[in-house]
């Protein structure tokens, strides 16, 4: 049984019925008529069962062609669904690679990575939106926190974000430095959003001891960049990823709170893009080059 050409001769079967005739076919297949003869007797070698009824005006299915034809059709669709795909991907390849990241993200993390991208890839240019991807904007490849719950989109895992508690020397130098974990109840907190935004519990760890507190946050909002704003103003402390606080603790601006402490992540940060696309040689060479350069940034913690 030659399964390997199967099938090839399915398609051709399907062709020879729809276009009714084995000339049509071969003309719509752009194959010598022979080989259109050849391949419908193949199948039916194959099979063991005669699928076509020839004569000289017409062509009917035999009761065992007409089990055969759906199959047969199957095959067509699936290839012309498969040439179209191919098609979409080949067209989406020949543009800009659209990239869309959260604006926290994009600004600090991103933005530096750009130009070096585009040095070490002068083939693969860039459209670059920062904004929170959805649909409403098409996009290639979006930089984000988490997962997002849609089967249709893949997505690699760029590491971390390191938490750190931060505040103003003006603010501590006005309400005091926290000394252990418990005594951040004290102050006015700044968090990212919880299932419950009247609590908020803060984990930590320092060698083998843990610690949980439950605080009640002056303000709590998604957008990191927010959170980083109030805590310099001076307004409180604010949980807040590492990296958002990096110059800020270097230039002397913000003080690190409980340092000997341990926080877990502030978020996960992901390259997501189309399962369509993961074929595209642009969006692979994008995400590994993001992945290669920044994880080294969220682990300088």
């Amino acid at each position: 049984m030659n399964l390997f050409w199967a099938p090839a001769q399915l398609a051709v079967l399907a062709k020879v019925v729809d276009l009714n005739g084995f000339s049509a076919a071969a003309r719509t297949l752009g194959v010598p008529k022979a080989a259109v003869s050849r391949a419908v007797a193949d199948l039916e070698k194959t099979l063991g069962v005669r699928v076509l009824e020839r004569t000289t005006r017409r062509i009917a299915l035999t009761p065992a062609g007409r089990l055969v034809y759906p199959h047969a059709k199957r095959v067509v669709e699936e290839f012309d669904a498969a040439h179209v795909l191919i098609a979409k991907l080949q067209a989406q390849s020949s543009g800009p690679l659209r990239v869309v990241a959260e604006p926290t993200y994009g600004r600090v993390l991103l933005a530096p990575l750009v130009p070096r991208f585009l040095e070490s890839f002068p083939e693969v240019p860039l459209d670059v939106s920062l904004q929170a991807p959805d649909a409403s904007s098409p996009w290639d490849v979006a930089i984000r926190a988490g997962i997002p719950e849609d089967r249709s989109v893949e997505s690699r895992l760029l590491g971390a974000l390191p938490a750190v508690l931060c505040a103003t020397p003006q603010y501590l130098a006005q309400r005091g430095t926290p000394a252990k974990p418990e005594d951040l109840r004290q102050h006015d907190l700044f968090t990212p959003e919880s299932d419950r935004p009247d609590l908020y519990r803060l984990e930590l760890s320092r060698s083998s001891q843990r610690a949980e507190v439950r605080v009640v946050p002056r303000l709590t909002v998604n957008d990191p960049a927010v959170l980083h704003a109030s805590a310099a103003a001076g307004l409180g402390i604010g949980l807040l990823p590492e990296f958002l606080c990096r110059q800020g603790l270097a230039t002397g601006r913000l003080k690190q709170v409980l340092a000997e402490w341990s926080l877990p992540p502030a978020a996960s940060l992901y390259a997501v893009y189309p399962a369509t696309l993961a074929a595209d040689t642009r969006v692979q060479r994008f995400v590994d080059f993001l992945a290669a350069n920044i994880v080294p940034a969220l682990a300088a913690a």
